[in-house]
């Protein structure tokens, strides 16, 4: 094979992923409005937040912190079995999840918020009481808290940016703005995920209104499942199946979107288009009985709670 060849090799792939990625885009950000039968671009939500954690990584000065003291390029897992830690360790815990109730679970923190709600989860992480903490996620988990987008924390988007890698992050990005202002008259709801030992299945409740003026909003529900596969102690690798519609709160829309069956069989596509469905490594670096701190590959941190 030539230089030349290569290249065209190599163009005709990303050419093929980033159809892919406006394909899996619009697939959950057109959905809800079908669902809703109105798809009405004239219409414009305006987000009244002072700050946000997805602006505060953007600013060149986020805050106190070195970016390098707070999350080193290669993490492990700590664990902390000091009893006397157990009372700081709640403390700590509380104050997060009151930040993240007050702040809508982070999209409106103001920048004193956002530096305090760094160094709370930075702390945490380092007092994590838990041997292996991404073996011992089994359970069904609510997102709380993110420091960017609230989809992100599926697989599904996680996919997309692992497939493009570091030298095109900024198509995902592209791409991850794009649903996030096409989703602007959305509400995102609750946000889960349900992990298995070799499965995790995200959860995310989207309301949808039916017209302007309208007093009624079509509920449905985002899943997306992903084989779970633990490779080092705080490290999993996801591999995503299938992403689906589901859940309208009309009976007659419900029974519309099961006759449609709007399944996308994701990793079939990435497979197909890239030769192998994207890894995507995810690391959990804090979890007891009933909280979770998870990092993506852009080191975004998730908090998730559960019962």
């Amino acid at each position: 094979q030539t230089p030349t060849e290569a290249t065209m090799t190599n163009g005709s792939r990303m050419t093929l992923l980033t159809t892919l990625i406006c394909l899996v885009i619009a697939f959950v950000s057109i959905i809800p409005n079908i669902e809703a039968f109105v798809i009405n671009p004239n219409l414009k939500c305006h987000r009244h937040a002072p700050a946000t954690l997805i602006q505060v990584f953007e600013d060149e000065q986020p805050s106190d912190y070195d970016s390098s003291e707070l999350m080193p390029t290669e993490q492990d897992a700590t664990v902390d079995l000091d009893d006397n830690d157990i009372p700081i360790r709640d403390a700590l815990k509380r104050e997060l999840l009151l930040l993240a109730s007050v702040t809508n679970r982070g999209e409106y923190a103001s920048s004193e918020e956002v530096d305090i709600i760094i160094d709370l989860v930075t702390q945490l992480e380092a007092l994590n009481p838990t041997a292996e903490p991404a073996s011992n996620c089994i359970g069904e988990w609510d997102l709380a808290l993110s420091s960017t987008q609230l989809f992100r924390s599926s697989p599904f988007f996680q996919t997309i940016r692992a497939a493009v890698g570091d030298d095109n992050k900024s198509i995902a990005n592209n791409g991850f703005e794009l649903h996030d202002a096409a989703t602007a008259v959305s509400r995102i709801g609750r946000v889960r995920q349900i992990i298995t030992n070799d499965k995790l299945v995200s959860e995310v409740d989207l309301e949808v209104g039916m017209a302007p003026g309208i007093p009624i909003k079509i509920k449905g529900t985002v899943r997306t499942s992903a084989a779970l596969k633990v490779t080092t102690p705080e490290t999993w690798e996801l591999r995503i199946s299938t992403t689906e519609v589901k859940g309208s709160n009309i009976p007659l829309f419900n029974q519309f979107l099961d006759n449609l069956n709007f399944e996308l069989p994701a990793g079939d596509m990435f497979s197909t288009l890239t030769g192998s469905v994207p890894i995507v490594k995810v690391k959990t670096f804090y979890v007891d009985e009933g909280l979770r701190i998870t990092r993506d590959v852009d080191d975004n941190f998730f908090v998730f709670t559960t019962a």
